[in-house]
């Protein structure tokens, strides 16, 4: 009887994660990243301890196409995790089960984001440095608003009601506003701090060059 004998090669347990490999690599959709970068610092958090880990970017239920973009964006940046969608009142979560994204959010810490320091890793730094309006369209997509303001003004000796439009970002972070409004001093958006009380949690963009610029690049959430 002859017994034949092969060696069997190993399986591949290449790991799904990019920062997990032996040599971490950035992901590999960057503009998917930036974005969602942004919406993870406005509205996302991530739960990771046994048995439960996963990344929930909250949305507001009336803007089914942020509600799209957020899977998407997951989708793009980590292809095999499970997603799924919980409706609450007013608001959808969005859930990709995987404990990777800390690696890719390193972000992720004990505590409230505005009670804690903020920093982009450097590889970080380069993507957003490469795909700046697609981090600025997540912040805004999470913590910003485009709205319709207006004021009177007199015209011809009779006044008159002038409309315009303006954004608005807002968030209780110091690192998290300096972070969106150095992406926009990269492209000369002008902005300015209003404050509520005391505390600056609010950043105004609202002249008329600056908001064509969001208007082109950003848009109101839909």
């Amino acid at each position: 009887m002859t017994c034949w004998l092969s060696r069997l090669e190993p399986l591949s347990r290449t790991s799904p994660c990019n920062r997990c490999q032996d040599t971490p690599e950035i992901p590999d959709d960057l503009a998917a990243y930036a974005y969602l970068l942004g919406l993870y610092l406005g509205d996302g958090y991530i739960i990771s301890k046994p048995r439960q880990h996963y990344l929930m970017i909250t949305c507001t239920a009336s803007w089914p196409g942020l509600v799209d973009a957020a899977e998407d964006a997951m989708r793009k940046v980590l292809p095999e995790p499970s997603i799924s969608r919980l409706q609450r009142a007013g608001c959808v979560d969005v859930k990709s089960y995987t404990k990777h994204w800390v690696c890719l959010l390193p972000q992720h810490g004990p505590g409230k984001k505005h009670e804690r320091t903020i920093a982009l890793e450097p590889w970080q730094q380069e993507i957003v440095d490469a795909h700046p309006w697609g981090f600025i369209r997540g912040l805004i997509h999470s913590d910003g608003c485009r709205i319709t303001n207006w004021t009177t003004r007199l015209v011809a000796g009779e006044r008159k009601r002038y409309e315009y439009p303006r954004y608005f970002f807002t968030n209780k972070s110091d690192d998290i506003r300096k972070l969106f409004t150095n992406a926009l001093d990269k492209f000369g958006v002008q902005w300015t701090t209003l404050a509520r009380g005391s505390d600056p949690f609010n950043i105004s963009i609202a002249r008329k060059a600056s908001v064509a610029l969001m208007d082109a690049h950003v848009g109101p959430k839909h």
